[in-house]
Order: structure tokens, then sequence, then C-alpha cells
């Protein structure tokens, strides 16, 4: 086993980046807002094991049902098309009638908001760049960030408040439709 730091450093940073926790505060606010409450732990637990799963078993997985890289980068780019859409235009398309905790914390808080088609993709990318136990450090470092905005969300929110809520979120609703816009050409052209 060979750890290196600038590996775990930069595989961080672009997971980071990626996962965008800080960005995405304000739809884990409306969340918890819709539910009542979120379970962080869970949400940050399977959104790890999901992301550690697909590290090893990511391309059998797609292979194995038909499925390329690219084609499941484009399913999630729609997902998050969606989601934009809510936060930019206050409307709600997503809607579960059993709207639970339990089921919030899974989807889509866990998947795909965090472990995502964005992320994912990229893990897949930085196994082909990095030793595997490297991203594994890089994934539970992440997880562990994860968790602490999860369970400070709400104290995040009253120091900045609701109109800063509100246009973070539109903010960030644009950037995550630019972010969605941007998996969705980067892979179509690999399709055709």
């Amino acid at each position: 086993m060979q750890l290196d730091f600038k590996e775990i450093f930069t595989a961080f940073m672009v997971l980071f980046a990626v996962i965008d926790i800080v960005g995405n505060i304000p739809i884990i606010i409306d969340l918890r807002k819709k539910v009542g409450h979120i379970q962080s732990e869970k949400a940050s637990i399977i959104a790890g094991i999901i992301m550690i799963v697909f590290l090893f078993l990511g391309e059998q997985i797609l292979s194995l049902i038909g499925i390329d890289v690219n084609s499941f980068a484009v399913a999630g780019a729609f997902i998050l098309f969606f989601i934009a859409l809510e936060m930019i235009l206050g409307i709600t398309l997503y809607k579960d009638e059993d709207n639970t905790a339990l089921t919030a914390s899974v989807f889509p808080l866990a998947f795909p908001l965090i472990a995502g088609p964005g992320s994912l993709t990229t893990l897949l990318s930085l196994r082909a760049e990095f030793r595997l136990e490297n991203i594994i450090v890089a994934v539970i470092i992440n997880v562990i960030v994860i968790y602490i905005v999860l369970k400070t969300s709400s104290r995040i929110e009253r120091v900045i408040g609701k109109n800063g809520i509100s246009i973070i979120r539109k903010i960030f609703g644009v950037v995550l439709l630019a972010i969605a816009v941007k998996l969705f050409a980067h892979n179509i052209k690999a399709l055709f």
C-alpha cells in the first residue's frame, strides 16, 4: 500500500468540486423542509459506499447491463437538469407520496446528488490516473466533509437567512444547470 498525499489531495479536490456539497446546501435545506429531517449519517455512509463500490465495479456493472459510461452520464445530466430547474423556478418536479426522511436520505440526496453520475464517472477517470488506495482515502475524506455539511446545514441556513438561501439557491441552480448541460454535451458527443 502506497499512500501519496499529492494524489490523495488532487483526487479529493476533484471529487469535492464535482460533488459540490457546499453548493448543494440550498437543495439540502429544501429537502429538509419537504421531509422534516434528513439522516446525515445514513446519507453520507450510503453515498460513500456507492462511490467505493462503483470505483471497483463501475465499468463491469454498466457493461453487464449494456450501458456505457457516456450513456450513464447523459442520464445523470437529465436528473441534474431537472433538479436545477426546481431550484431556479421554485417549482416541484420530484414528487414522492412516501416522502419519508429515509427515502430522502437515499434518493435524491445520497444518489444522485452526492454519489451522482458526475462523481461516479469522475471516479472511473481518476482510477485510470491514480492508485486505488489514494482514491479511497479521498472518497472517505469527502464523505466526512459531506457529513459535517449535512449536520450543520440548518445552522448555515440561520447564519445566511431565508433571502440569502433563496439567492444562493437560484445562483447554484444556474451553476447546476450549466454542469448538467456540460455533462450532457461532453458525453452526447461520445455517443454519436
